[in-house]
């Protein structure tokens, strides 16, 4: 009884523009989707009981099926263009279908009436068959509308009441007959018929206000992310100004530009500086993060050679490699190695990628940058010899927030979103990101670009129309 009353609920919003239109639109959409999967049974009805019957009617009466189908054809092109705005447009089409549904199945009821006709045995198996399948397809695709279902339901039930009664009429058996048995059969097909009419009605009703709270939420979601994406974007930059205001007064502070600092307080400035630094870089990822979720990540693609690309990383990062002693060791492609892309952002994701190598390896380690050509496509791989990386971890390693080591006492530090963003990244320019690691040996995280040839150069690709000008 409650879905009984929710579907009723949800029929009185049929009558609002919005489920109208949907109602219409979904209604006409799968009348024309199933086109072809209706006529074939119908053919094959038409071409079985020629067989056995009078074909010249048999496929007169389906050539009239055919007709109405052709109706249903044309307005369905009618109502693709509809837009849900015009009220009275919106009637016409309304009232289209239920002429067409009218037409429809009294082509149906008589094409099939006409062989329980020209059957003279008793029980009409066949004829009541396709009419029991023809009630059963509008029971499963026609219940958008709760009228037109009935309408076409109702033609259906005055076709099986009709076969059903003809041999009643025909042999007037006293009631003991099995054509009685027959008859009272085809009452309790019509309740069946019925019952599931009104559960695929109902079905479809709580499917339409599920999606309905669905939308809802999505929308609320969308609107959560928008006020969060604001909200991030304002604070990083309202921090960004005071903070490299702070950071620069500690540098200043530290080369001892305005005068000694006495040695017990050169570690806790040296603290604050390193700890500005950790968070300016914070909030740059998450001014990066902000603006990859918003779309908003500007790239700038043109040909790169993957040879300078490394070199240039691998130099933007070596102040920091001597610091902490690790050697940085780069064996470039001997072939040609040309790909499309973003080359600050992807310095920005080969950075990220020395910076996790470095943080990772153990002091005094080395760490190897490597580009090589794997047939079409273009490996940069940054190998380390650290502590590696256990197996399962991969949601952990490239997800938001989050390192492997993520205990309160981890050996490094760092944002959690460098690898997230470099991910981002990398998917933007058509390429993967991965790694292969093992526990005490250490890890190996590659990315994969799209090699540019001159077949897949735009640049290549438009100079003979240059040429023919």
């Amino acid at each position: 009884m409650k879905a009984l009353k929710r579907s009723w609920t949800t029929r009185a919003d049929w009558f609002s523009s919005d489920g109208r239109e949907q109602s219409i639109k979904d209604y006409i959409f799968l009348a024309n989707h199933l086109v072809w999967k209706r006529q074939a049974s119908f053919l094959a009805a038409a071409i079985l009981a020629a067989l056995y019957f009078d074909p010249i009617s048999i496929f007169t009466y389906y050539a009239f099926v055919v007709f109405t189908e052709l109706l249903d054809g044309l307005l369905g092109r009618k109502a693709k263009a509809w837009d849900g705005q015009d009220s009275i447009l919106g009637r016409r089409i309304l009232k289209r279908i239920a002429f067409n549904t009218a037409l429809s199945a009294i082509a149906i009821s008589v094409f099939i009436i006409n062989i329980a006709v020209q059957q003279t045995a008793t029980g009409h198996f066949t004829p009541l068959f396709f009419l029991f399948s023809a009630s059963v397809f509008a029971a499963m695709y026609n219940n958008q509308m709760i009228g037109i279902l009935l309408l076409r339901l109702s033609v259906y039930a005055f076709a099986f009441l009709y076969i059903a009664l003809i041999d009643l009429f025909r042999f007037a058996p006293p009631i003991t007959s099995p054509i009685w048995l027959e008859f009272f059969t085809v009452i309790f097909v019509l309740y069946f018929i019925a019952d599931i009419s009104m559960k695929f009605y109902i079905d479809h009703q709580e499917r339409l206000e599920q999606m309905k709270l669905i939308k809802a939420e999505n929308k609320r979601t969308k609107d959560a992310l928008e006020v969060k994406s604001r909200f991030l974007a304002t604070v990083s930059h309202e921090l960004r100004t005071p903070l490299t205001s702070i950071i620069g007064s500690l540098e200043l502070i530290n080369s001892a530009k305005l005068g000694s600092l006495p040695e017990s307080l050169k570690p806790i400035f040296g603290i604050a500086a390193r700890n500005g630094q950790r968070l300016a870089a914070l909030i740059e990822d998450l001014l990066d993060l902000q603006k990859i979720e918003a779309g908003e990540m500007v790239f700038h693609f043109k040909a790169i050679d993957a040879n300078e690309l490394v070199y240039e990383a691998v130099e933007s990062t070596s102040g920091y490699a001597s610091k902490i002693g690790i050697h940085v060791t780069t064996i470039p492609c001997p072939e040609d190695c040309q790909i499309t892309g973003d080359r600050g952002r992807l310095i920005q994701a080969m950075s990220n990628l020395l910076s996790n190598a470095l943080k990772f390896s153990d002091e005094s380690g080395a760490v190897t940058v490597r580009v090589e050509t794997l047939g079409a496509r273009i490996r940069i791989s940054v190998q380390d010899e650290g502590l590696g990386i256990p197996e399962g971890a991969k949601e952990c390693v490239f997800g938001k927030f989050s390192q492997v080591d993520s205990s309160d006492v981890r050996k490094v530090g760092g944002t959690g979103l460098g690898l997230n963003i470099t991910e981002q990244i990398v998917k933007r320019h058509n390429g993967t990101i991965d790694y292969v690691s093992e526990l005490g040996v250490g890890s190996v995280f590659f990315m994969e670009f799209d090699r540019l040839t001159e077949e897949n150069d735009p640049r290549t690709a438009a100079q003979p129309f240059a040429n023919a000008a």
